[in-house]
């Protein structure tokens, strides 16, 4: 894809990466308003009454003339359905010249509008045409200006008065699949429009009859009715023509720097059209705290999810000492602009442009772009499964994973050599299913201000991992996997004495680091150490690091967490010289994209006859910075640093939302750390955030129905309950264990469908149940696994029941049963909520009742010794 005409131009960054104070309520970030502006056409050009444009050979845009004039795009199977409108006699597009601000802290950002030079929220459309063959994909363009209704400007001689500026714009609606749209809108430079004043007799640039109207606004004293005159004039320009003479060039050059800070160009497009009052708006990448955005204001933007993200008093806390370190309800590692409706309409943004979907209004979206242009796709489909397949049939879909990733438990710990086999050993004991242990401080680590911490410096820290292959090696023998650590940040190692590299000073001198102002590498912050950033810009950066990570799977590894890519500070500078505010979103993507190429190279460098082994040895990296192509890229994703709480917003009930928003927004197949990561111990600041052995057991059954199972020991793991903690631990973590394995014949057949469609494993109900609207507004309470599989975990401390709804059936004729697994007792699909038992160890879990799914799970669960 071009990359945007024109970069974001930021005027101001600030860095808060060293302040120790903070205001511990920090406002959202100021944002340009909702535009709303006037739509007007030519009726010389603009057809008088309704016409029809074809896009392609399958959509249509529609023109209306009535109620001041529409754009709608419909599907050629539906022609009375559009699936995509404009608001009757509202601007459609709109423009603005606005500052840029940013501020940033360790891997945080707040993105701000600052001063607002040029706002054109008015529109006239003065053609529409087909360009191209009308039998060979045609495409319909709209062309036409945007202006704004400001007061006048004069400049200093008082001897020309300026209107406020326009600007060009084009539109184009190209068919670009089967059922998809694609949009292109260009504003092109803004124009002064000027009038001479008529008492001077000279030349004017206007009709004759802009004489009365000078005369009359000159006469009236009243604020009122000068700006009235000036909005006449920008509501109907048509009679204006741009300044062209070189003289009046230099005159209005010179009037409009003595009244505001010039500006070239404009960089902000707003898009605006129609929403039903109860439309609900699902998507927008892997998001914590709602699902459901309609009222809202979506910002897209990869950054660090935050601490307690609104949960209190831990993001009160987190903010009063670190920069809005706290987040807040839309802060995410992994945002896509893109969504679904309730309504079957769904759109997406191209590009990595920062924008914001602002869903406040009730009768419309706006969206609001960074740039002069803006690109994105507008998608046809009856169903959620069909526009979720057909989102990613563009934006790409991850590969079938690897079955032994799927198999069975992935134990993360952390000790050593000897650690690592007293728990395997014990684990044994209880029969647990494993498939792999993944091994975060193989690098081994360094005590800091803040406790201990990695070494990101990619090789295996043979002090703390001795006989590291022989460990490897045994594990293997036992079909059991080694999984890593790494992530596109370097570490100084002048403090590491038995380093045998260091993979810091090897990229500063092939210059592949992210480099700041000064052309030197830019040592980004990060708790207590600072770190250089691969520029995966630079053409030799991507194979210096397949190189590391050649070597580590050379010693027998097959996974690892592929960590950060969030951070790409905006005041960087790039090999590829773009603006690093817009390269920021595309960070993620470049590194997932470096990660899975070296997959795919070692599986072509095995040849033919290693075929047999590749499929039951295969790597696979798990991820959780994303954008909106990372599943091509990506294989497996992980939710980042959850709390170690029951809370809403950064809790267990948090990575439900993340799973089944990020589901909807591509990211097929995700899970996240059994027990939750972030843990706090400073009980008179931030108050006491433990992981308990209630939380550590529910968690655990909620990760037993999810894509992967796996475990994390967290940031404090002598303050957590771990797995292997007791007898009770050990017990439970077995027991679900077997639960997860029980179902791998159907998680088998989920990836694979991930793969082919895109179709996530874990799904909210409005995938299925689109109609039913109180299924609709569920967050966190309850999901599905595939279609035959309704999970409903405990989310609270101290629950043993829960509340189960059961939703009602599209069609009454295929109304069917649910069937809990521990009682057997059904419950129709009829619209109805149920209490249902859900001790300690016993999830209420139910299957399609007489499906082969539930069935075989049923008779695993049995032969596993649990039901």
């Amino acid at each position: 894809m071009e990359p945007p005409a024109a970069a974001t131009t930021v005027t101001k960054i600030t860095k808060k990466h060293h302040r120790h104070v903070n205001n511990p309520f920090p406002s959202p970030p100021k944002s340009l308003p909702f535009l709303t502006g006037g739509l007007t056409f030519n009726p010389a050009t603009i057809p008088p009454s309704p016409a029809d444009f074809p896009i392609g050979r399958d959509f249509r845009l529609h023109w209306s003339p009535k109620h001041g004039g529409l754009v709608s795009v419909t599907h050629k199977s539906r022609p009375e359905r559009s699936i995509w409108s404009t608001v009757p006699g509202q601007a459609f597009v709109s423009a603005a010249a606005v500052e840029t601000e940013v501020e940033e802290s360790r891997g945080s950002f707040a993105v701000k509008d600052g001063n607002v030079h040029l706002v054109f929220d008015h529109q006239s459309v003065d053609e529409i045409r087909v360009v191209g063959s009308e039998t060979d994909s045609p495409a319909a363009m709209l062309t036409g200006r945007v202006f704004g209704a400001n007061r006048k400007r004069q400049s200093k001689n008082r001897d020309a008065l300026f209107f406020p500026r326009e600007a060009r714009y084009t539109i184009l609606f190209s068919q670009t699949g089967g059922n998809e749209v694609g949009f292109e809108i260009r504003i092109g430079d803004p124009n002064v429009i000027g009038i001479q004043n008529p008492e001077s007799g000279r030349r004017l640039m206007r009709t004759t009859s802009i004489k009365k109207s000078w005369k009359k606004a000159k006469k009236g004293k009243k604020k009122k009715r000068k700006l009235g005159f000036w909005r006449s004039c920008s509501w109907n320009p048509r009679g204006f023509a741009a300044v062209t003479s070189s003289e009046d060039q230099e005159t209005a050059a010179a009037a409009a720097t003595t009244t505001t800070p010039a500006v070239t160009e404009l960089n902000r497009v707003v898009v605006t059209y129609s929403s039903d009052r109860d439309e609900m708006f699902y998507g927008f990448g892997e998001q914590f705290s709602h699902m459901e955005f309609k009222g809202k204001r979506v910002p897209i933007f990869v950054q660090e999810q935050g601490i307690g993200r609104g949960d209190q008093p831990i993001t009160f806390a987190a903010n009063l000492v670190s920069y809005r370190a706290g987040g807040d309800w839309s802060t995410t590692y992994a945002p896509s602009p893109f969504y679904i409706t309730s309504t079957m309409k769904s759109l997406y943004l191209q590009g990595y442009n920062y924008s914001v979907f602002d869903l406040t209004r009730h009768d419309r979206v706006q969206i609001q772009s960074h740039g002069n242009r803006m690109e994105g796709r507008i998608l046809h489909g009856d169903t959620p499964p069909e526009l979720i397949e057909r989102f990613t049939e563009t934006i790409g879909r991850p590969p079938v994973l690897p079955k032994w990733i799927l198999s069975g438990a992935v134990v993360g710990m952390q000790g050593g050599t000897e650690a690592v086999r007293e728990i395997w050993e014990k684990l044994e004991g209880y029969k647990v299913p494993i498939s792999a242990f993944w091994l975060q401080d193989w690098v081994g680590q360094r005590e800091t201000v803040i406790g201990s911490q990695l070494w990101w410096n990619w090789e295996v820290d043979d002090e703390r991992y001795g006989r590291w292959k022989e460990l490897v090696r045994d594990l293997g023998d036992r079909n059991v996997r080694v999984m890593t650590y790494c992530n596109p940040c370097l570490a100084p190692t002048d403090g590491k004495m038995n380093r045998k590299r260091s993979h810091f000073e090897e990229a500063k001198k092939l210059d592949i680091l992210v480099k700041d102002r000064d052309g030197q590498p830019y040592m980004v912050p990060n708790t207590a150490f600072n770190v250089g950033m691969l520029d995966f810009t630079h053409p030799k950066a991507a194979n210096w690091f397949k190189q590391v990570l050649k070597e580590m799977v050379d010693d027998g590894v097959r996974g690892w967490m592929a960590d950060f890519g969030e951070g790409l500070p905006v005041d960087a500078t790039l090999f590829s010289g773009e603006c690093p505010v817009d390269a920021h979103n595309r960070y993620p993507e470049l590194w997932a994209q470096v990660n899975r190429e070296f997959v795919e190279e070692w599986k072509s460098n095995r040849g033919e006859e290693d075929e047999e082994e590749e499929k039951e040895d295969s790597l696979v990296f798990f991820m959780r910075a994303g954008f909106r192509d990372s599943p091509k890229y990506g294989m497996l994703f992980w939710e980042g640093d959850q709390m170690v709480s029951w809370q809403r917003n950064d809790g267990i009930k948090s990575a439900v939302v993340g799973l089944l928003s990020g589901g909807i927004s591509g990211y097929a197949i995700n899970h996240s750390d059994i027990g939750g990561y972030c843990a706090v111990d400073v009980p008179f600041l931030f108050g006491k955030y433990r992981r308990s052995e209630e939380l550590l057991m529910r968690w655990m059954e909620l990760s037993a129905f999810t894509a992967v199972f796996r475990t994390h020991e967290g940031n404090k793991p002598a303050s957590n309950a771990q797995f292997y903690s007791n007898h009770n631990t050990l017990s439970q973590f077995a027991r679900c264990a077997k639960l997860y394995k029980a179902w791998y014949f159907y998680r088998v057949q989920l990836a694979e469908e991930a793969s082919e469609k895109g179709l996530p494993i874990c799904r909210h109900l409005f995938l299925h149940y689109p109609n039913d609207r109180i299924a609709g507004k569920l967050t966190y309470q309850q999901f599905l696994v595939g279609t035959e599989i309704l999970v409903v975990p405990v989310l609270d401390k101290g629950q043993k029941k829960v509340k189960a709804y059961f939703p009602k059936a599209g069609n009454s004729s295929s109304c069917c049963s649910w069937q809990h697994i521990w009682s057997g007792e059904r419950y129709r699909e009829e619209g109805y909520e149920a209490w249902v038992d859900a001790p300690m160890g016993f999830p209420a879990v139910f299957v399609r009742a007489g499906s082969s799914v539930g069935d075989e799970l049923l008779s695993n669960l049995r032969s596993f010794g649990i039901l």
